[in-house]
């Protein structure tokens, strides 16, 4: 979290697979009860309603804003970075962030969204917090991630941020964004996990659960036996191909550019592709988005101020 002033900026990357604060990372499930359940470890309760934290996968909707869930999320991931800093209570700035082609068209409805209550009295973990929220900015997801050193990228560039639900790309020349070359495609890493479990089923009847899939995509390997290992590794291998291909369509030449890769589908790359690694640069920080929307975040309100 950064500060302006008497506001605490937090920024909150909204994933298909997880939410991403600066320093923390759960996953983005959200499971509604009608009572109180009995584990209640990841529990929010907000206006009289239970909400298990991380439970469960939160189906893809490219719209953000269709129903509580992602407000829920943000609530909890708030309380994860004031949990951290040894309060309950903050005036808050929500910095945020879309895919970079569905940005424009939906910023100002998810800005709304996030700003529905100016005050939120809810309990996360057995703590009770009051937030009062100042205000919300909204920015091109990926981009932030790399926001604070833009202008290093000398020459021709490529930005490749493959998430959960999303791979967004962006052509950046001499550390200026090309604004009519960003692309989204629903072509995250969930794609690979379905096709892991898909291949696991037609070539070995087993039904193999997402959480040993997720392991091995990010460390590469899995405690399974070789020739389930060889399935996932093969499809794994596909999938990146398939990343590569997609990127190549939106004119990437590894002799011309250099390709910078952030989100969570950067251990797939490293993993399972072969690249140049003097010209694919992978960024490891889970969490760097969310550090990128914090930075805009606090160069907007410092600029606001001066103005004033």
């Amino acid at each position: 979290m950064k500060f302006y002033k008497h506001i605490t900026i937090i920024g909150v990357d909204h994933g298909y697979g997880n939410i991403k604060t600066a320093n923390h990372i759960f996953k983005s499930g959200v499971l509604k009860c009608s009572d109180r359940p009995y584990f209640d470890k990841n529990l929010l309760t907000y206006n009289g309603e239970y909400y298990l934290i991380g439970e469960g996968h939160k189906e893809f909707v490219a719209d953000k804003y269709t129903d509580l869930d992602y407000y829920v999320l943000t609530l909890a991931a708030i309380a994860t970075e004031l949990r951290q800093r040894g309060t309950t209570q903050a005036v808050v700035h929500i910095a945020a962030g879309l895919p970079l082609s569905w940005v424009s068209k939906q910023m100002e409805s998810f800005k709304s969204y996030l700003l529905q209550s100016k005050t939120a009295d809810f309990n996360f973990k057995g703590k009770d917090y009051h937030i009062t929220i100042s205000g919300a900015d909204i920015f091109p997801q990926g981009y932030s991630a790399i926001a604070s050193r833009v202008s290093e990228f000398t020459g021709m560039n490529m930005l490749a941020d493959i998430g959960n639900g999303t791979m967004n790309i962006m052509n950046i020349s001499n550390g200026n964004p090309d604004v009519q070359n960003c692309f989204t495609e629903i072509f995250g890493t969930y794609q690979c996990t379905l096709r892991i479990k898909e291949n696991m089923m037609q070539k070995h009847h087993a039904n193999i659960d997402e959480s040993i899939i997720t392991d091995f995509l990010c460390n590469g390997t899995a405690d399974v036996s070789e020739d389930y290992l060889a399935t996932m590794r093969d499809t794994a291998k596909e999938y990146v191909s398939e990343i590569f291909r997609r990127l190549r369509e939106h004119n990437y030449n590894p002799n011309l550019m250099k390709l910078h890769i952030v989100g969570g589908g950067g251990c797939l790359i490293k993993n399972f592709a072969e690249y140049d690694e003097s010209r694919v640069y992978i960024n490891d920080d889970i969490c760097a988005t969310a550090k990128g929307y914090e930075y805009l975040a606090e160069l907007i309100l410092k600029n606001r101020g001066d103005k004033k």
